[in-house]
């Protein structure tokens, strides 16, 4: 069997469905390896837009996503997407390809150390030296970029190595679970939040998984402690419920940071600290426990009292277990924060004024999509607006980065989120600069049939660093951007366009994109005017006229 073939087979043993990529010369025998497979290769425009489909088709199941490029500057272009997914706890195989290893007759033409170039981006990379060592180095890059905590891996495959014949025999997925936490800590974590007075959940990126998710749900019914969470861990429990008490989007001057003030225990499950901090510790007077896969990284802002180590979702069981009928506990602080907090998440979400209001913005998107509807935003100043004010109902609906924090991914991330999930209504949100870092993705989205709307959230110009460069007082200077006719470039793609000219406008054009079929692409002007006030110092002043 040729090595390439044998390298398909093992991809197909691993449940690979999809392969994202822009092949090159060296790869061709592995393409034609997959032509007649049950492998569906996704044909992008741009490798880095592969890595970000893998990336995301690898949060969404948990199943490690793969993306293929060549060698030299296609494997460059997977540099930001590994980044990402490492980051981001995403796990993700990249495949690339290389010159022969054993015979060259072309010197140094387009050859860089790839392998090297991936070792800080990645839990795994290697070079196949050997046919007889696909069917392992497949495997472990599998193994590595699905264990906890989740990344990406990288495996090179010299197009000499990939046209060998072999012998070498498949090597099946082994199973595993995860190690669970020791009934001393289960122990002290349930003694610990039954003598607080005010215990508040603190939900983080690790704990984004789906038996985590319902744990966590039964958690806060049964024993009825208030939660809230960072912006990746938006979703985890239904933040409809009555014991939300908002995402920590913002700096400390916002309404989730009151109860994290008024509390004397926090349950930090799944903190990752990819994220910032969603609390900052500066002395011993609050009780921290740490629940998630792995130990704390401690650092100047983080010294958890009690670290409960091991399979987050048997923990949290079995946490409820022991505080079920226990706890002395007085919320009412924190009832005087959600107060606050819910009138200011109505703010806005009826303001007629246009180019649209945020929060309008966010109200619609809401008001459009059902429970499972999913939203993947680019990063832009519009993802603060999404994360404190989105009602996120169902773990990974809400698809964000606040780890690499990267422009350019919304689009290929609600592709992937399409195909992962084609009976569901997607929605990319992206500002016009992260637009046009992967707008040429519009044509895969329209060859692969899809239904998927785009809202291109235009400020002509970089409008987070043009809003940070302001809150330094700074002069605005080299953040104007030049924008085509959104419209027309759909069109050019064959999607369609839209152009509304009011909010009420925007939300019944979005409800009509999203009930018929096709590639729709919104053009949406925003009014950013309001950031300071609704995202920055005014939050304690508005707290204080609230409560007055």
């Amino acid at each position: 069997m040729k090595a390439s073939d044998l390298f398909v087979k093992a991809l197909e043993a691993e449940g690979v469905r999809y392969v994202f990529g822009l092949p090159g010369e060296e790869n061709l025998d592995l393409l034609e390896s997959m032509r007649s497979s049950s492998l569906r290769l996704v044909v992008t425009r741009h490798e880095q837009a592969a890595g970000f489909m893998a990336a995301t088709w690898g949060r969404l199941t948990g199943r490690a996503g793969v993306s293929l490029a060549t060698l030299g500057p296609g494997a460059t272009n997977l540099v930001t997407p590994a980044a990402y997914a490492q980051l981001g706890a995403m796990p993700m195989v990249m495949l690339t390809g290389q010159k022969p290893i054993k015979v060259s007759k072309q010197a140094h033409f387009q050859i860089v150390d790839v392998v090297g170039m991936m070792r800080p981006l990645t839990k795994l990379t290697r070079t196949l030296v050997s046919s007889e060592h696909v069917p392992s180095a497949v495997r472990e890059a599998f193994r590595r970029a699905e264990e906890e905590r989740p990344g990406a891996t990288h495996l090179e495959l010299p197009e000499d190595v990939a046209r060998e014949s072999t012998e070498a025999p498949l090597l099946a997925p082994s199973a595993w679970r995860r190690p669970v936490a020791d009934e001393g800590s289960i122990a002290q974590a349930v003694e610990t939040i039954a003598s607080a007075r005010r215990p508040l959940l603190m939900i983080g990126a690790g704990a984004n998984r789906k038996l985590t998710s319902e744990m966590l749900r039964v958690l806060v019914d049964r024993v009825g402690i208030p939660f809230s969470s960072t912006q990746m861990g938006k979703g985890v429990v239904d933040e409809s419920h009555p014991l939300w008490m908002g995402t920590a989007a913002l700096t400390d001057g916002d309404f989730v940071h009151r109860a994290i003030e008024d509390s004397d225990c926090i349950i930090n499950v799944g903190h990752d600290v990819i994220e910032k901090p969603p609390f900052v510790m500066r002395d011993n007077k609050r009780a921290v426990v740490h629940l998630n896969f792995s130990s704390a990284e401690v650092d100047p802002v983080y010294f958890p009292k009690l670290e409960v180590t091991g399979d987050i979702a048997n923990a949290v069981w079995r946490i409820t277990q022991g505080l079920e009928g226990r706890g002395n506990w007085d919320f009412t602080p924190f009832e005087k924060a959600r107060a606050g907090l819910e009138t200011q998440l109505q703010r806005g979400f009826a303001d007629d004024r246009f180019p649209i209001y945020p929060a309008r913005l966010v109200a619609e998107v809401r008001r459009a999509l059902p429970d499972d509807g999913i939203v993947c935003l680019d990063n832009g100043m519009y993802k603060l607006w999404f994360a404190r004010y989105y009602r996120t109902r169902k773990p990974n609906t809400l698809l964000l980065d606040n780890a690499l924090a990267t422009m350019g991914a919304g689009l290929p991330s609600a592709i992937a989120a399409k195909l992962v999930h084609p009976r569901r209504k997607v929605v990319a949100v992206a500002g016009d600069g992260g637009f046009m870092m992967n707008s040429q993705e519009l044509e895969t989205a329209v060859r692969l049939g899809l239904d998927l709307t785009v809202i291109v959230v235009r400020d002509d110009g970089y409008g987070m660093i043009r809003w940070k460069q302001g809150e330094m007082g700074l002069p605005d200077f080299g953040m104007t951007l030049g924008n085509p006719d959104f419209v027309r470039y759909a069109e050019a793609y064959g999607a369609k366009g839209h152009r509304p000219t009011s909010a009420s406008e925007f939300g019944a054009t979005l409800a009509r994109c999203l009930d018929s079929g096709g590639v729709h692409v919104i053009d949406l002007p925003i009014d950013y005017s309001d950031n300071t006030r609704a995202l920055g110092v005014g939050e304690k002043e508005e707290e204080a006229h609230h409560v007055g």
